[in-house]
């Protein structure tokens, strides 16, 4: 017997509070706008600049030896955070883990080159039994040209949908499946501003891969409403809205939680390294589904959408198009078919 999360015959009206859906969106990503005008974001290194280094050490250092062996060199604004590896915890044998993020020193190669190697110098001397397992600089330069990239892959991705989904269906699809990409990356862009987690190129990595899911999601709601509306030609638009997600309702749930499971794994398990992309996933993946089901098709409805496929007349949201009269052949049919609605 095969196993279901969700019933085959469910019959939820997503649609009661349709309103409630959009005004609650609406302040959210109302919120996440004002939270990014007054707070910014953490941008990581790949954004503002500067040298990253990740650090092994023995068990009796800590944040503050590093810190004061540090400060000698007088390197401007110098973030030191403590991390672990999730392997090494399972095995049973936990080491020390530091992230050293470090301003820009100007905009000369020279000065960052020799500011690193001083740095390493300093940290051997001070520190006991320490390694380097990885070094990161980025220039002022490539910093910006990055910033403008990210910006830009951002934009392309959602012009490419909104032209993809016009092509392959309608203006009223496009638009709904566009306005529902935008909300899930301005609210994913709000929580990172109101929780300071860091702002990196894996992020906007996270941010494209949000709108891929969330398009998928979108597309398969959309695809079962374009069938629906051929198939139930004189049925209130609402109603085939509420079929239509209902029928594709288990198929969204499974597919959304397979991949948290695997989100969830990959941010207890994975490291420091990854956490922000991971918790991006996570967030993208929960509100990506929210907007599948309740945004797009709740905006489709609102701009309404064409019942009658061969006419490139469109109908009224919520009503039944024109009764002509049924051919002789249409009145020997039975059902839907034989009822002159079109």
């Amino acid at each position: 017997m095969r196993l279901r999360l969700v019933p085959s015959n469910t019959k939820i009206n997503f649609f009661g509070k349709s309103k409630l859906a959009i005004w609650v969106s609406v302040t959210a990503v109302f919120i996440s706008i004002i939270f990014y005008l007054i707070n910014g974001l953490n941008y990581g290194i790949d954004f503002r600049g500067g040298t990253m280094l990740m650090i092994k050490t023995s068990d009796s250092t800590s944040i503050q030896e590093i810190r004061k062996s540090l400060n000698v060199l007088d390197l401007g604004d110098t973030v030191v955070t403590k991390i672990s590896d999730p392997a090494d915890t399972l095995i049973g044998s936990p080491k020390q883990m530091f992230l050293i993020k470090i301003e820009q020193q100007g905009n000369d190669e020279e000065v960052q080159n020799n500011m690193i190697i001083g740095v390493k110098e300093t940290l051997k001397r001070d520190i006991v039994e320490i390694s380097f397992l990885q070094t990161e600089s980025v220039g002022s330069k490539i910093s910006d040209e990055l910033i403008k990239k990210a910006v830009l892959a951002v934009c392309l991705a959602v012009f490419a949908v909104l032209f993809y989904i016009w092509i392959r269906f309608e203006w009223q699809f496009s638009l709904g499946a566009v306005l529902a990409l935008i909300h899930d990356v301005i609210i994913t862009i709000g929580i990172f501003s109101i929780i300071g987690l860091e702002f990196n190129l894996s992020i906007i990595a996270a941010l494209l891969t949000i709108v891929g899911y969330s398009l998928n999601d979108t597309v398969i709601v959309f695809d079962r409403i374009r069938e629906n509306l051929k198939k139930y030609q004189s049925v209130k638009l609402i109603d085939v809205l509420n079929k239509s997600i209902n029928e594709t309702l288990s198929r969204t749930i499974i597919t959304s939680l397979t991949t948290l499971l695997a989100l969830l794994a990959l941010f207890t398990f994975g490291g420091e390294v990854i956490r922000g992309f991971t918790f991006a996933m996570i967030w993208g993946v929960l509100i990506g589904t929210y907007s599948s089901i309740f945004i797009a098709s709740s905006l489709l409805l609102k701009f309404g959408v064409k019942r009658d496929w061969n006419n490139k007349n469109t109908g009224n949201p919520g009503t039944c198009l024109l009764y002509t009269s049924p051919s002789p052949r249409d009145q020997r049919g039975a059902g839907m078919a034989g009822n002159g609605w079109k």
